[in-house]
């Protein structure tokens, strides 16, 4: 007997009503995905996420009474396992792609995504990979370029580590790829981040990319 197909839990927060509507409608394209609830602005999100548990939130960042930024970070504080992506109409604004990363958003979309797209981004989120575009990435090492760091002086195993981070495996799948145990791999990955000084697995993918740590 064939299992059931895993149905992807949303919740779409924007403080546009026809915006909420375009994405609600579609994301009914998709068997796998399903929208839970929308929310106008920020206090609204961090209120349906305690009374829906979505498994992933679709985050405007730029909305009344709180914007994106404080909600992401109000709701990563209680709900760790909830995935949240970011999305903007503003394409160039590298400030607002790293204050959503640094806030907690794992994924980071613009609103003339495609259809496609957007459902890849909400599968990848739900499994733990970091989705964002690839003008949010070019944005996010710009914010970064002015780090300066000689030597990260990562260990062979950790650039092991990051290169599998890079490949979006979840912490599970590295420790199966590498055969060592799920608390093994949360040290080293916590090792990277704090020798990275990055504030995410999302920042700290871009930053191997951005000083080609890995190949």
């Amino acid at each position: 007997m064939s299992q059931p197909q895993t149905v992807i839990r949303v919740l779409v927060v924007d403080d546009h009503l026809v915006v909420r509507q375009g994405f609600a409608t579609l994301l009914r394209v998709f068997p796998d995905i399903m929208l839970v609830g929308e929310a106008r602005n920020g206090e609204e999100a961090v209120t349906l996420t305690d009374e829906l548990h979505p498994d992933v939130i679709l985050m405007d960042m730029i909305m009344p009474q709180m914007n994106g930024v404080d909600a992401i970070r109000a709701i990563r504080k209680k709900h760790t396992a909830i995935q949240i992506v970011a999305m903007t109409s503003f394409t160039d604004d590298k400030q607002l792609v790293q204050a959503a990363t640094e806030a907690g958003a794992i994924g980071y979309i613009f609103k003339d995504v495609s259809i496609t797209d957007l459902a890849d981004a909400i599968r990848a989120v739900y499994r733990g990979i970091p989705a964002l575009s690839p003008n949010a990435t070019r944005l996010l090492i710009q914010a970064k370029s002015g780090r300066t760091v000689a030597n990260f002086n990562l260990t062979d195993r950790e650039l092991e580590v990051l290169a599998l981070m890079v490949e979006g495996l979840t912490n599970q799948d590295i420790g199966e790829r590498l055969s060592v145990s799920l608390a093994t791999v949360k040290f080293h990955v916590s090792s990277i981040l704090r020798k990275l000084s990055a504030s995410s697995r999302t920042e700290a993918v871009t930053l191997a990319h951005q000083h080609r740590l890995v190949h």
